[in-house]
């Protein structure tokens, strides 16, 4: 960051020895270094709190400031400090250190450093695993005592291959805060460990809907600790979607049913976790280490440290948020790894899914990936493969969709396939191929082979969308038309299609989904597209209020055709393996595009028992047009999807006839 010679670099090495017998496990740290590459480095995973019964270690990684000490408090908020003691500095390794005799247990603390001869504002240590209401202290406390009592007994339910995952990604507040969930604890953790929710036509709810429809994985939307709700005045309904993170290792409080009470939060999630593991669905966590709510976080205590900055000093931007997490740096790459480790450990979190991941190196990433699969080889990760801004960080090395065969198990959203369905994401009134727009066949084609090289696909540089194949397998590419950000799909399709009738809109969503959830990719579902969810039209909803975010249950029985479609085509998919193929070559020798003069017609044929399915060959349809289209088969075939249902028995036997496809819709036949 601080560029210096080598001679000065000599300079302060000779200075850092002269000065190391005096300065270490002393209270005064007098070494200021010339930039953050000469700082020591700590890689031991234990800094933060460290709780026993009979004694707790706080350490604290701040090489440049002068001394540091930690405040006491018998509660979370409010009251004075019970004690203030001084910090042990050892500068060989960077560490601010304190032992405290005793047990600790349920006792609130914040850390300050002096820099520069002023002391900082008083805060929880980055580490922090437990915090109090609104996250202003941290919390010592024994984490044992947060454990469910069949905690121990806890297990993820089986994932036989990546193929098979199925992502369903939700906000807590917004699954269960209608009256229409039927759930007591609305808005909360425990809401999600309800069995037997019904809506007022009696009909399943949360987390039995969640095992009806037959996802895999359940992604919720942030759930650490942030900044924008005021845990306080929760009778106010304050509501944001959470990406403004405040405590990286601590939980919300807004979410559990006593936010004054840290360790409350710690059980309710983990009562949540094993809820969803019962269920057979694993839990995969939001998580958004590209930025923080205010720089307070980092730079109070270790000041400049965590943070990215363009060469004249100016901190860089490339979330678009105000600052930038420096994941490249050795002690930031390290908390998030140390970070992630936690949740999967503390808290048998089953994956993560990284926002604006282009922010990060790709080597960070790949650290993490190996780091996370010694622990559980079948924990899975993916992130946006884009940054909101320009970075410091050198497009190489940018975690990047365009980068993703530097991933290692790693998967990357696909924006490709997402525009091409509906419209362009940034052009709420253009039409995607499943309302008529015929510029995006190939990029659908592109989609279905899940960005992979596939000898029938055009590749064009020129273009936005298909420029190159920059995945080299399957499962590291997230398929998906919605998601929390912009408009829901029946929001986008209603703007796009302002003349189309309820019936037309209905079409269009079940090919979107058809689309994501037969192509090659890992399909992505936003929570309530099953039972055309809509925000009235608003596209970014991150604080918007209840009625405009919250699932209405009762949407369910109002498009009961459509969700019983989602589920038939979810089934669909886990039985037939042809549609979730393992590798790049797989997929060159079993999918083949059918050549059809249409730009409104992709059809294409999975052949020869692709990846052993029962099915020797499979074809599938998708008409973008609003107007029916007819194509040849040879032999005796099946139908299993004819654009209005799905039969895995067959809707009818067809041989050596036309089929018709109809507008805006799939069909799917087979050969035994």
């Amino acid at each position: 960051m601080f560029g210096s010679t080598k001679k000065f670099h000599f300079v302060i090495g000779l200075l850092l020895t002269a000065n190391f017998a005096m300065t270490q496990n002393s209270k005064i740290n007098t070494i200021q270094y010339a930039s953050f590459d000469t700082y020591p480095v700590y890689l031991n995973g234990d800094l933060g709190v460290n709780y026993t019964s009979n004694k707790t270690t706080v350490k604290l990684w701040s090489p440049n400031v002068e001394e540091a000490r930690i405040n006491l408090y018998k509660q979370g908020n409010d009251g004075e400090a019970i004690a203030t003691k001084s910090l042990d500095y050892d500068a060989k390794t960077g560490v601010w250190q304190i032992v405290l005799d005793g047990n600790y247990h349920n006792t609130y603390y914040t850390l300050q450093v002096k820099n520069k001869g002023n002391w900082s504002k008083e805060m929880p240590d980055p580490y922090a695993k437990g915090v109090g209401v609104n996250g202003n202290r941290g919390l010592i406390f024994d984490s044992k005592l947060t454990n469910p009592s069949n905690w121990n007994t806890d297990k993820q339910p089986e994932l036989k291959s990546v193929s098979d995952i199925i992502l369903y990604e939700a906000h807590v507040r917004d699954f269960s805060i209608d009256p229409s969930s039927g759930i007591k604890n609305k808005g909360k953790f425990l809401g999600l460990t309800e069995k037997n929710t019904k809506n007022s036509f009696g009909e399943a709810t949360g987390l039995a809907h969640l095992q009806e429809l037959g996802i895999t994985h359940l992604h919720l939307l942030p759930v650490f600790d942030y900044k924008s709700i005021d845990e306080t005045s929760l009778d106010k309904n304050q509501y944001n979607w959470g990406y403004d993170p405040q405590n990286y290792n601590s939980l919300e409080g807004s979410y559990s049913t006593n936010p004054f009470d840290g360790l409350v939060r710690m059980q309710e999630y983990k009562q949540m976790v094993m809820a969803l593991h019962e269920a057979k669905i694993r839990l995969v966590m939001d998580v958004v280490y590209n930025h923080t709510s205010s720089t307070d976080i980092f730079d109070q205590l270790v000041p400049g440290y965590y943070y990215r900055s363009w060469p004249d000093g100016k901190r860089s931007d490339a979330t678009a948020c105000g600052n930038e997490f420096a994941s490249d740096r050795i002690m930031a790459r390290q908390f998030m790894l140390e970070s992630l480790k936690y949740w999967v450990k503390e808290y048998h979190v089953d994956g993560f899914r990284f926002d604006l991941m282009a922010v990060h190196d790709i080597e960070t990433m790949n650290t993490i990936s190996a780091a996370l699969k010694e622990i559980d080889p079948t924990i899975f990760l993916y992130g946006e493969g884009w940054t909101a801004g320009n970075s410091p960080l050198p497009i190489e090395k940018r975690a990047l969709k365009n980068n993703a065969k530097k991933l290692n198990d790693i998967s990357v959203f696909s924006d490709d396939i997402r525009d091409g369905v509906k419209g362009h994401w940034s052009n709420v009134t253009e039409k995607g191929f499943v309302s008529g727009n015929p510029n995006y066949k190939e990029v659908i084609q592109f989609g279905i082979v899940a960005s992979t090289n596939h000898p029938q696909i055009k590749y064009d540089s020129k273009r936005g969308y298909a420029q190159f194949p920059y995945s080299d397998s399957p499962t590291k590419v997230i398929g998906y038309v919605s998601c929390h950000d912009n408009n829901t799909l029946y929001d986008k399709l209603k703007i796009a299609n302002p003349k189309a009738t309820e019936k037309e809109l209905v079409q269009m969503d079940k090919l979107a989904n058809t689309i994501i959830l037969t192509s090659q990719s890992i399909p992505f579902l936003h929570m309530g597209v099953e039972m055309k969810r809509t925000k009235m039209g608003v596209e970014n909803s991150y604080k918007s209020p209840d009625s405009i975010n919250k699932i209405d249950w009762n949407w369910k029985h109002e498009n009961k055709e459509l969700v019983q479609y989602y589920e038939n085509l979810i089934v669909l998919r886990n039985n037939h393996p042809a549609f979730k193929m393992t590798s790049e070559k797989m997929i060159q020798e079993h999918l083949e595009f059918l050549t059809i003069n249409d730009f409104l017609l992709v059809g294409y044929t999975l052949k020869n028992n692709a990846n052993g399915d029962k099915w020797k060959n499979i074809r599938v349809y998708f008409n973008g047009d609003e107007k029916e289209a007819k194509q040849t088969l040879d032999g005796t075939w099946k139908i299993v999807c004819d654009g209005e249902i799905i039969n895995q028995n067959g809707i009818e036997t067809i041989k050596n006839q036309s089929i018709t496809i109809p507008g805006r819709s799939a069909v799917i036949l087979y050969q035994e």
